[in-house]
């Protein structure tokens, strides 16, 4: 009788080795090179009004673009890789990336830089769903919690590393300089990638391709998992569809309404705060202390997402994230004050990142927890495609106001109101679901 071996179940039993690790690490370096890419242009942006005498409402489509790239890739980047693989699209998406990040650095004219960054963004649409997948696939079980965090985070650290990057190069090299560096790096990575990144083993399995590579990849984790003649397998889940409008079935209309609101209205304030708070603030200071302000509301969503969390799972969703957002508009509304001192902006700032890019990471895992397990997919999914609109809308409702000449302070209130919306949204939720406390454990790995 031919013997079977369980891939899915082997890496749970193993340990974590030097082989996972790697695949960790270049699938870190994917998702940093793409928070990278995904912020520098918000950074950047002073410093190309300046040089190309544009008006700064100019900006707001060349911002969006890259983001609707984005959600052009994501789909058809994730239906490529169910069928050729993700180490194939992965590898792709980033050397192509890299090539079109170095014509956005040569790029002339405002619609140039507009279709270089759309078609950029159409590339790092396959990197995000297929490193997390295969960081997820990689790891035992009883580790995917943390290591799904991590990795996930890169995004947010090559954010921060963007605005660092940015407020060292410009002054010296230009702005031109940033997407250079940009190029290199997703250049390099994909060439490492090519050498040493292995294919998701339950594809190989699920597809009956390349069993030597297979058995080689495999017996880096655990060589007591192969066995000659065996036949690999992994335990497929039920693949059948839900249809979008099984979400509001059962009572769940109201609960799916509100949370596409908070989507669409945190994503749309993250990204309104992303793409144009160093354009704002350079009205007032330097393109270098600009771009250390958009790295500061950086670094607080990365810690704000650790600490939401951890506090998620011991008093729940709404006792968190209401006062969340409620924090957000306030510090939002902050920002364009024009009494407010440099320090009390990176203050203000910071708090602003902590509450809504962290708290996005938590909308996510809210919505986890509150569907069936059948409908899982489905209405994560479809938040964030409701969000993803958000997040191209944002920039753009940034740069028609002040290409209306708002004010720094009208414009920061304005940018407030998502915030707001999305607090009395969350407190609304408290009639509508379930009390939603899940175990740590459960919000983190969810959350991403």
């Amino acid at each position: 009788m031919e013997q079977t071996v369980d891939i899915s179940a082997v890496i749970d039993r193993s340990k974590i080795g030097a082989f996972q690790v790697g695949v960790f690490i270049l699938c870190a370096l994917c998702l940093i090179m793409d928070g990278f890419d995904v912020q520098a242009l918000g950074y950047l942006a002073p410093a190309i009004i300046k040089d190309w005498h544009l008006a700064a409402a100019q900006m707001g489509p060349v911002l969006s673009a890259a983001l609707v790239g984005i959600l052009v890739g994501s789909l058809l980047f994730s239906m490529l890789a169910d069928r050729f693989g993700r180490r194939p699209i992965l590898i792709f998406a980033t050397l192509f990336f890299s090539l079109i990040t170095l014509w956005t650095g040569f790029a002339g004219s405002i619609s140039e830089l507009r279709l270089a960054r759309f078609t950029a963004g159409v590339g790092l649409g396959g990197i995000m769903p297929n490193a997390v997948a295969l960081v997820g696939e990689y790891t035992p079980r009883r580790w995917r919690i943390l290591m799904m965090i991590v990795v996930s985070n890169g995004f947010n650290v090559g954010a921060i590393i963007a605005g660092f990057v940015s407020a060292r190069l410009i002054p010296v090299l230009g702005w031109r300089s940033v997407f250079y560096f940009g190029a290199a790096l997703p250049l390099l990575i994909g060439l490492v990638m090519l050498t040493f990144l292995p294919e998701s083993l339950q594809f190989l399995a699920v597809r009956g391709k390349s069993p030597a590579k297979l058995t080689k990849w495999l017996g880096r984790i655990n060589r007591g998992a192969v066995v000659a003649g065996a036949k690999y397998v992994v335990p497929e889940e039920k693949a059948e569809g839900v249809p979008l409008v099984h979400l509001f079935y059962e009572g769940r209309a109201v609960g799916t309404s509100l949370l596409w609101i908070i989507n669409f209205m945190n994503l749309l304030n993250l990204y309104f705060l992303a793409s144009w708070l160093p354009t704002v603030v350079n009205a007032s200071y330097s393109i270098q202390t600009s771009a250390y302000v958009g790295m500061t509301l950086q670094i607080g969503g990365t810690l704000g997402t650790f600490l939401f969390a951890w506090l998620i799972g011991r008093i729940g969703f709404v006792p968190v994230l209401g006062p969340a957002f409620t924090v957000a508009s306030l510090s939002v509304a902050l920002i364009g004050q024009p009494a407010l001192s440099l320090a009390l902006l990176f203050v203000v700032v910071f708090s602003a990142g902590f509450c809504v890019v962290g708290g996005q990471g938590a909308v996510n895992a809210l919505a986890a927890t509150y569907y069936p397990t059948h409908l899982r997919s489905t209405g994560v999914g479809s938040g964030l495609g409701i969000g993803r609109i958000g997040a191209i809308v944002g920039p753009l409702f940034a740069g028609a106001l002040i290409g209306a000449g708002w004010a720094p302070r009208e414009i920061f209130y304005a940018a407030a109101i998502p915030a707001a919306v999305s607090a009395v949204t969350m407190f609304s939720l408290r009639w509508v679901m379930k009390p939603q406390r899940p175990t740590v454990a459960e919000t983190q790995v969810l959350a991403h």
